[in-house]
């Protein structure tokens, strides 16, 4: 397997990128390489300090141009045609590279991505689906979209429905994914007008739609995939991280308001460490682009090397499955069914001659 990283993307860029490839070369057998690129001179004198690091599985792609944060993402992606994020995307067009990874300007990844990859035939949006812990741990949720998409259609709903779907199946291996809509309440009734319209459009898709769930349901472990748009979507996954934190920073001043709680945090030292591994969210910090004709992995801006090795992990993943065949399978038969029922719907109406 052979990734494209982007080493100029994120905010702690490129000393945790290139740790991170470091930590996924030296522990990954399936990593055949890992293209770092990025400027050259920044990239090699970080692997520089990492003199046991087997440099023949980590080649350097030179990139001079590179877009930031706040940059807007079409203008950047368009101007600067050498910059990291467009020459990763040119590696897994080629077929030189099996999948990408970038802590980037998330706009600008998926940007590049629909230009240089183009979307899955049939697909409207792509969409960042972001893996979530639960109560079950061998039932992670599929969250999508997370922030591709701040205003959508009811169409693309659906679509983002049959995608999380596909990827829950192929990739996290759940044989048949129980789809669900976020909505302010179970009923069908509830929700936006966006919302109700979807609710019926998947409905109708081959997809086990089990209606609406509201958001207290989201980490029970009885649904696979959470559709939503990506701007409630994005919202939840920020505030999810940030609930984590300050339930560490709370137990921590609890247990430091007196010796005996000090001691008795001492006893539980194993459970707490445990604890703040399933709540750690860069073990799940790789969020597949799906819709795109090409493994695409967007992660955290801040992400540290923990959060890079793990999306190494999630682009692997996603690039040695037939995920993208099966999207385009299933979005294609959604496409047929709702034509032919526009046909039948059309002919209804039509006057008795």
């Amino acid at each position: 397997m052979k990734i494209a990283l982007d080493v100029m993307g994120g905010d702690n860029a490129p000393v945790e990128i290139v740790k991170g490839a470091v930590e996924a070369v030296s522990k990954l057998k399936d990593i055949e390489a890992i293209f770092l690129v990025g400027d050259e001179t920044a990239t090699r004198a970080e692997l520089a300090k990492y003199p046991k690091a087997n440099l023949a599985k980590l080649p350097i792609v030179h990139a001079p141009e590179s877009i930031a944060m706040d940059e807007q993402p079409a203008s950047a992606v368009r101007k600067k045609k050498q910059c990291s994020i467009n020459l990763c995307m040119d590696l897994v067009k080629r077929k030189e590279a099996d999948a990408m990874v970038s802590a980037g300007n998330s706009g600008a990844v998926a940007t590049a991505a629909v230009f240089s990859l183009g979307r899955i035939p049939g697909v409207l949006r792509p969409a960042i689906a972001t893996v979530l812990p639960t109560r079950q741990p061998q039932r992670p949720l599929l969250l999508l979209d997370a922030g591709a998409n701040t205003d959508c259609h009811e169409e693309w709903l659906a679509q983002f429905a049959i995608m999380g779907s596909a990827y829950s199946k192929c990739v996290l291996k759940r044989t048949k994914p129980v789809v669900g809509l976020l909505s302010i309440g179970t009923e069908d009734c509830k929700g936006n007008e966006m919302t109700k319209k979807a609710f019926h459009l998947i409905k109708n898709t081959d997809v086990f739609f089990r209606g609406n769930v509201e958001g207290h349901d989201l980490f029970l472990g009885k649904t696979d995939v959470v559709v939503c748009d990506g701007f409630v979507g994005n919202v939840v996954l920020k505030t999810t991280e940030s609930v984590c934190h300050a339930v560490g920073y709370w137990m921590k001043r609890e247990f430091f308001r007196h010796p005996v709680r000090l001691f008795g945090a001492m006893l539980l030292h194993g459970a707490f460490q445990a604890l703040k591994s399933k709540m750690d969210p860069e073990i799940y910090g790789g969020a597949p682009l799906l819709g795109v004709a090409g493994p695409v992995i967007i992660t955290h801006g801040a992400s540290t090397y923990r959060a890079i090795y793990h999306a190494i992990i999630a682009g692997s993943a996603a690039a040695s499955t037939n995920v993208a065949d099966e999207i385009a399978t299933r979005i294609a038969a959604m496409t047929a069914a709702q034509q032919q029922q526009k046909e039948e719907s059309a002919h209804e109406q039509q006057p008795n001659a």
